[in-house]
């Protein structure tokens, strides 16, 4: 598809594949020629693919002066795509939270804090556990077409009641979410907060085959991946699953049928 077919207005899509890991050399450095002469501000990325892209414009010492953020949405944004993106763009990373059907919900700010955005719809949620974690329920405001009145989104988050306001750690999918040996809830967050300090990492995916059978499947980065950290944090995974792991480094990892990629998943889904 040509540049021209790929631009919409003020917006121009450098990327349609499904899987980036795939992507040739060639592939992505037109991507990276196409941003530069574009010069944006931001970029808005699937973090799976602004990883991998990122990674690339490392390699080849391309820089884009013009940016001054990044915002990620579309899926799951972990602490492993976060970091690449800081490391290579030397940007803020903003996480955009949200959904087709109900639009933008919640937007990190500069603090870390994902705001709900009141113009967009009412947000709720139910069925907590004793951390806090429940299920999202979405009232649409500014959807005339499809009004939607505490729809389940399906994802797991807290809410945050600050003096100052109030803002939402997202969970993740409730579809995703995995059992501990001992049959406690885990989260994709609270899986992907064992990995905040390892270097090396590109993606991940955590699939929870049997009751006490976890497999994690990594893609390194092309530098050594650090080992002190990786075990560490394999240390912290395998308390919170109260069970062991098995852990394989492969090329590649697929997305789903919807273009998404799971970093938990049961073996039953």
């Amino acid at each position: 598809m040509s540049q021209a077919q790929r631009t919409l207005g003020h917006t121009l899509f450098v990327n349609l594949a499904r899987i980036p890991f795939v992507l040739s050399d060639a592939e992505l450095q037109r991507m990276a020629d196409e941003i530069t002469a574009w010069s944006p501000q931001f970029l808005d990325l699937d973090p799976v693919h602004g990883a991998w892209f990122a990674l690339f414009c490392e390699r080849k010492g391309i820089r884009f002066p013009s940016l001054r953020f990044v915002i990620c949405s579309y899926e799951f944004v972990s602490t492993v795509h976060r970091r690449i993106l800081q490391r290579v763009f030397s940007v803020p990373v903003f996480n955009l939270y949200g959904s087709t059907e109900t639009g933008h919900l919640l937007m990190e700010n500069e603090a870390d804090e994902m705001k709900p955005n009141y113009d967009t719809a009412l947000l709720e949620v139910v069925d907590t556990d004793p951390g806090g974690i429940g299920t999202l329920l979405v009232t649409t405001l500014s959807n005339e077409y499809m009004p939607l009145l505490r729809y389940r989104i399906g994802d797991f988050v807290v809410r945050h009641e600050r003096s100052y306001g109030t803002d939402y750690t997202v969970h993740g999918r409730i579809r995703d979410a995995l059992a501990a040996a001992d049959g406690t809830r885990v989260t994709t967050w609270q899986v992907d907060q064992c990995f905040p300090d390892v270097e090396g990492i590109v993606h991940y995916q955590l699939r929870q085959t049997a009751a006490s059978n976890f497999h994690f499947r990594y893609i390194p980065e092309s530098s050594e991946l650090n080992g002190t950290t990786f075990s560490e944090a394999v240390a912290k995974l395998e308390s919170l699953l109260d069970s062991t792991v098995d852990i394989e480094s492969v090329p590649t990892l697929l997305p789903e049928t919807s273009g998404k990629f799971r970093l938990t998943c049961r073996v039953s889904d």
